[in-house]
């Protein structure tokens, strides 16, 4: 039959309609089944004694104890949650001799980028020995509530405390000494170092004119003894040794380091002719306050740097029994107790395992205050049990090199009273031609950002004032 124009277009549209009606319809019956569905699942879940749905993860209040308290394989920064019971905390493995690990061999990723001193080795780097670090289950972090707040106290007498990350005394920043002035790399930060109490840093160069250049290590650095003239008069009052580059001129060279140091009137731990006077404090007093500071490596290049009976050398960590001791006979001598610790992964900005382990052994053992070193970089701080913890301070007096973050400087300042109860400030610095100096507006705004954001435990105002998350 023949149909015209105008019928065929109302037929079309007559069809468009039964289809729209379809698709409305079945749309309209899958709504009505996920809406069945959805009561039929909240009807399920409902509890009537709380008036609530019942939530999918079981609050740790209505755990069982041996579930709610027991320790997590990792560490999980952001999310501080009470200590465990002391018979879940896992104890370090002892180990009569230190084993390096792999990332404790490997400087080449990290150190200045300029080349060595003419006396360096060759820069061939070392085949570790020993296989990579496995990564031990550690405890979670304290917020605070088994101890200080970790504010600033403001009761009793108290003393100011300053700390710095790495010194390096040769290389690029010997050469601007000699042309600058020997002040020239301190100069930046002088009102930061000269006014606290006691002011203490990480010397990571051998202070000699002799010695024998360690073999297979790629940066190997030598300064010289006027080099620690302008270090004193900046107003350092004791430096750590126990670092990665102290025994850089063989056993002489350390020894050399320590009768140099004692000439310029700059106590030092760390180092010594045997492991005795490696681990032994240095106690100094300002006020009426006894401040023991005891430094302590876990990171050595090889076990022939380790100190022994009749050995010089460095005071090592890969077996904390020892150190543990130390911190226990240093807080029998003195009110405070603070521990310089070379550790930790180069460049990385986060603390791995055995530095989160051993700031708790050091602290359990009787340290008031953490601070580390060796990772070139900032790290962030963590309370615990009313302890601070600051992971790493970074370089301070250092070759510039590709990374801008190993450039991000600064002091931090510690007020403590006598029982042990401290305060952090940190003064964010930029280090300019191996000289760091304070930063200002944007730049001062976007260090602290960056700092905060790797900082999981705890974070920094504006002011510089620290305070647990």
């Amino acid at each position: 039959m023949y149909r015209n124009r105008t019928q065929a277009r109302q037929q079309e549209r007559r069809k468009k309609k039964r289809t729209m009606r379809r698709l409305l319809f079945l749309n309209l019956t899958l709504l009505a089944l996920i809406i069945g569905a959805g009561g039929m699942y909240i009807y399920a879940n409902w509890s009537p004694e709380e008036g609530t749905v019942a939530s999918s993860e079981t609050s740790a209040s209505n755990m069982p104890q041996a579930e709610s308290s027991a320790a997590p394989s990792t560490l999980p920064l952001s999310s501080p949650s009470p200590e465990p019971t002391p018979s879940l905390m896992p104890t370090p493995s002892p180990s009569v001799t230190p084993s390096p690990s792999a990332e404790a061999i490997g400087e080449p990723s990290t150190e200045p980028s300029d080349s060595p001193s003419p006396s360096a080795a060759p820069t061939a780097t070392p085949t570790p020995s020993a296989s990579p670090e496995v990564e031990s289950p550690i405890n979670p972090p304290d917020s605070g509530e088994q101890g200080w707040s970790g504010l600033t106290p403001q009761d009793g007498s108290t003393i100011q405390l300053a700390f710095t990350g790495d010194i390096l005394l040769a290389s690029k920043v010997a050469g601007l000494m000699d042309s600058k002035g020997l002040d020239y790399p301190f100069a930046g930060a002088a009102q930061y170092l000269s006014k606290p109490d006691l002011t203490a840093g990480n010397l990571e160069t051998p202070i000699t004119t002799k010695g024998k250049p360690a073999q297979d290590k790629q940066f190997v650095f030598k300064g010289k003894p006027d080099y620690l003239k302008p270090l004193k008069k900046a107003g350092f009052d004791v430096v750590t040794l126990a670092n990665n580059h102290t025994l850089d001129q063989g056993e002489e060279g350390l020894l050399d380091t320590m009768k140099y140091l004692d000439e310029a009137d700059v106590p030092h731990v760390g180092g010594g002719r045997n492991d005795k006077e490696a681990y032994a404090p240095v106690v100094l007093e300002r006020g009426g306050i006894k401040v023991a500071y005891v430094g302590v490596s876990r990171v050595l290049p090889t076990v022939d740097w380790k100190a022994g009976p009749n050995k010089a050398g460095v005071a090592e960590a890969y077996d904390s029994a020892r150190a543990e001791a130390a911190i226990r006979a240093a807080r029998s001598k003195a009110d405070l107790v603070v521990v310089m610790v070379h550790w930790g992964k180069e460049r990385a900005d986060q603390p791995v395992d055995h530095q989160k382990l051993l700031a708790r052994n050091f602290i359990d053992a009787g340290a008031d205050l953490i601070i580390g070193s060796h990772p070139h970089v900032l790290q962030g701080f963590e309370l615990y049990k009313g302890k601070w913890i600051a992971y790493s301070l970074g370089n301070f007096i250092f070759t510039s090199n590709s990374n801008s973050n190993t450039s991000e400087s600064g002091v931090l300042d510690a007020v403590c009273t006598k029982d042990g109860r401290c305060g952090l400030k940190f003064r964010p610095m930029k280090i300019v031609q191996s000289r760091p100096q304070p930063v200002q507006g944007k730049q001062l705004e976007a260090q602290l950002k960056r700092l905060n954001s790797i900082s999981k435990a705890a974070y920094i105002e504006a002011d510089g004032t620290v305070k647990a998350r």
